[in-house]
């Protein structure tokens, strides 16, 4: 009894008594007095004077950072974070009024160094008290970046041939730190006065619009900017050194100009015209006006995202922002949507930001969501509601893994906050919102709540609760959807006469028993608050259909008979449902079929009676959800599919046309009919693209392919050993972006080896092939036969210097790793995959992305050994 007691008594005082920090080492050996991943708040910066002066011959800087902060609780350090810099002199004063610290004499002080954390620390005898204010001035230089993050060189060949170089940043989400030191954390917003020299044949831009230019002794000009207006996250701020040409406007009050290399200044009308009327409805929607006097959008040659939403300074890649007068539709929707969701960004994440990465769904969740609402209404002829839809499908299938996580998650590495930008934040928050709308009652009480949310938190940071909070103060009875769970809800309809059960669960490939307790809304027609409901039909109801328009981010399974009528329903009259909701039943039953609840005969039942189909959703979905069990398939079983899709589709395939066509939703159509068929050899296909391609170059590239054939042909083209070659010709020669892309995806898409081996090795070394296409070029290759062992080979091969790239967690490896995986379907695959990231030391297998890798490699394989059988007697 003695000897339990005192395990007892041990085991309460372990438990009790606070752990001590273990501090770890800086790099001069002495402690490092902060042992967390975040700052601590005992400091807030108020301002920072920023000096930058860079030199792109020697691709090195020098910078001088002045700080100015405030002490919020008494403290005797001072944490904030630096990446790469070397800090040659820090000096410090400290006072008790703001104004009056110029009088006050600076001290040098030692600034240590945790590398791994990427943090500084200054020390101080005397403790820094409650209510003072002091100003920390570093020195420091640095190189710039090689990779695509902080204060990095680009370049570009002119039309003469010469090779230009450039300097731009990109600090989003923790990269500001990497081009000066700084409390590099969301919640820390500051005012910033940021001077730049040059030399005179550049130009400068920076957030605010420049003030003046000094001639400095060294021969170069110093531009200096107007200090912010206003208070901004580190990871807004932004600046470039370049020699770009701009067009200009003035747009609802505010000066919007478009930014390119010269030789493509001709490609920036439409992005203006797109820019200055989203502006416009942005100002009216949100009823704030933008805060700032001008407006940039810069079009960067060597770029990795697609755009980022700095404050007025909004960089894109060029495919993202430049476009040519004879663009088709499709074209400009690609760029009008980007303007329109950085814009959305300029309120939703620049006036209002997150707190914390935990809650990146607030930025992006939403400006995702306005992107197409707001296109939507600027621009209806750009018709995005198709696009809005593949989107919503898409997060589904990415949301119903078990490796997915909830849209407002814990983050405590910056592993896991480069892994929060994933199609949850993005298109699973956008799909949440457009439910919350659905399901508001009256008019316009949604958008009464956002705009409540933007002026009662405007300069403020914020959280999930916020935004609920807001939204219920103009409605109270929004419904607080479960933002801390992943996946969503399967809802299984039965039907006895004219009564309806309802049972949910949550929707989850990986486990086939789930609960579900949380509140979920069917538009607002009916309330599902527990995990069963009923309600009562009319007597002479034949058939269901719940999610209306798929508004809901909800998976409905109607069991047998419930089938069994919405066939019999179609077959009759397929328009009896909408678009959006045939194409949601075509979503629907392939993601029951994955989970077993369905036979994948049902499936194409299912299909059947959407052969006939003229609209886009539904055939669009249909063909990208069998071109994904087609590419699992043995040869025999390849053939068998593809006789079934030809006999099913080909009539249609067959009807389009190959000229010009200024429709988009027919344009999205034939492209992806026309796709199918040349992929799955239809002669008739191969030889209208090989004549198309065989127009083209002897024109010399002036006779034009229909934008939205375009990448059929260029694929055509690049299964042919000579086209293959001249299409690489062209790829080197062609100027206008979003051409040189579908070229690139073309070449990319060789069943030739030795092509293949090439086009991977030149994405990874980045002369001929820009080092930022590599994700595109990999995720391309891998949708052949052929290439995606090849290219599983080449990511084991080049990992090393694939994470030199782009950092471990960041969207690009996503992608890179989700594509070279996603067509194996063995357990020796599965393996292989487990084996090569557990031996990483980077987290290895603990990535999100490996995880949803392994994750999809154990659902294809049991999606062939429940379905092979089946589909070696049906087909």
């Amino acid at each position: 009894m003695g000897n339990t007691a005192q395990c007892s008594w041990r085991i309460t005082v372990c438990a009790t008594t606070p752990l001590e920090p273990v501090y770890p080492l800086s790099t001069n050996g002495e402690l490092f007095p902060w042992a967390q991943l975040r700052l601590p708040h005992s400091i807030r910066p108020l301002s920072y004077d920023l000096t930058l002066n860079p030199d792109l011959d020697s691709m090195t800087f020098t910078g001088h950072t002045v700080i100015q902060m405030s002490v919020l609780h008494s403290t005797k350090i001072i944490v904030l974070h630096s990446a790469n810099l070397n800090i040659i002199k820090a000096t410090f004063k400290v006072g008790l009024e703001r104004d009056c610290l110029g009088d006050e004499a600076a001290r040098d002080v030692t600034v240590l160094e945790y590398k791994p954390r990427q943090q500084i620390a200054v020390k101080f005898p005397e403790e820094l008290k409650t209510g003072q204010y002091c100003v920390l001035t570093l020195d420091y230089s640095a190189n710039l970046s090689h990779t695509y993050d902080g204060f990095y060189n680009s370049s570009y060949i002119d039309k003469a041939g010469n090779k230009r170089v450039l300097a731009a940043t990109q600090f989003e989400p923790l990269s500001a730190r990497k081009a000066f030191p700084c409390f590099d954390e969301p919640a820390f917003k500051a005012t910033f006065l940021i001077k730049i020299s040059r030399k005179p044949n550049y130009m400068t831009l920076s957030n605010m619009p420049k003030a003046k230019s000094t001639p400095l002794s060294n021969g170069l000009m110093q531009d200096e900017f107007e200090k912010t207006s206003v208070n901004m996250s580190t990871y807004l701020v932004a600046f470039i050194v370049a020699n770009f040409t701009p067009i200009s406007k003035n747009a609802s009050k505010t000066l919007v100009s478009v930014y390119s290399v010269p030789e493509k200044k001709e490609y920036t009308d439409y992005a203006m015209d797109a820019a200055s009327k989203l502006l416009e409805f942005y100002n009216k929607f949100f009823d704030i006006d933008y805060p700032l006097e001008k407006l940039d959008l810069v079009a960067i040659p060597d770029f990795l995202a697609g755009a980022m939403e700095n404050w007025g300074l909004i960089t894109f890649r060029e495919t993202s922002l430049l476009v040519g007068k004879e663009s088709s539709p499709l074209e400009k929707r690609v760029v009008a949507t980007i303007i329109a969701h950085e814009l959305a960004h300029q309120w939703f994440g620049n006036m209002v930001t997150m707190s914390w990465w935990n809650d990146l769904w607030l930025n992006e969740g939403f400006a995702t969501y306005m992107e197409f609402m707001s296109v939507q209404t600027v621009f209806p002829e750009l018709d995005i509601g198709n696009l809005f839809l593949a989107v919503r499908f898409r997060a589904m299938d990415k949301d119903a893994l078990n490796s997915s996580h909830a849209v407002s998650t814990e983050v405590n590495t910056s592993e896991q906050v480069e892994e929060m930008f994933d199609s949850v934040s993005y298109e699973k928050g956008a799909s949440i919102l457009l439910m919350l709308n659905a399901s508001l009652p009256w008019n316009q009480q949604f958008t009464k709540g956002i705009i409540q949310y933007l002026k009662q938190f405007n300069g403020l940071n914020t959280g999930t609760d916020d935004l609920w909070n807001s939204l219920t103060q103009v409605c109270v009875c929004v419904c607080v959807c479960p933002l801390n769970n992943y996946c969503f809800p399967l809802v299984t309809v039965s039907r006895k006469g004219n009564q309806v059960t309802l049972m949910q669960e949550h929707f989850l490939l990986t486990s086939d028993n789930g609960t579900l307790t949380s509140r979920w809304v069917c538009r607002q027609v009916f309330t599902l608050k527990t995990k069963s409901g009923t309600l009562k039909l009319p007597g002479n109801v034949k058939w269901l259909k719940l999610n209306y328009r798929n508004t809901g981010f909800y998976i409905v399974h109607y069991g047998d008979e419930g089938w069994a009528a919405l066939i019999e329903a179609l077959s009759t009259n397929v328009t009896v449902l909408t678009p959006e909701d045939r194409a949601s039943l075509i979503h629907n039953i392939f993601a029951l079929s994955r989970l077993g609840r369905v036979s994948f005969h049902q499936v194409l039942n299912v299909l059947k009676y959407m052969s006939k189909e003229t609209e886009t959703s539904p055939v669009t979905e249909a063909l990208l959800q069998l071109n994904i069990i087609y590419r699992l398939l043995d040869k025999r079983l390849e053939h068998d599919l593809a006789s079934y899709i030809l006999d099913n589709f080909g009539p249609l395939m067959d009807k389009q046309t190959w000229g010009v066509e200024e429709n988009v939703s027919k344009q999205e159509l034939r492209s992806a009919l026309l796709g199918m068929a040349c992929s799955l050899n239809q002669d008739k296909c191969i030889q209208q693209a090989k004549a198309l391609f065989k127009e083209y170059v002897k024109s010399n590239g002036t006779t034009r392919i229909p934008d939205d054939l375009q990448q059929v042909v260029f694929t055509v083209a690049a299964q042919s050993e000579e086209d293959w070659s001249t299409l690489l010709g062209l790829f080197s020669a062609t100027t206008y972006d979003a051409e040189k892309r579908k070229m690139l995806r073309g070449l990319a898409s060789t069943q030739n080896a030795w092509h293949i081996v090439w086009i991977l090795q030149a994405g990874l070394k980045g002369d001929i092939i820009q080092t930022q296409e590599l994700p595109l070029v990999i995720n391309t290759v891998c949708n052949g036969f052929t290439g995606y062992l090849f290219a599983w080979d080449f990511i084991q091969e080049n990992w090393d210097r694939l994470i030199e790239k782009f950092s471990v967690g960041s969207y690009a490896m996503q992608i890179i790793i989700k594509s070279a995986t996603s067509q194996f379907s063995t357990k020796a695959h599965f393996d292989q995959v487990y084996g090569f990231f557990s031996s990483l030391k980077e987290r290895g297998s603990q990535m999100r992305s490996v995880q949803e890798a392994l994750e999809t490699i154990r659902l294809n394989q049991r999606w062939m050994d429940q379905n092979l059988p089946t589909l070696q007697k049906w087909l």
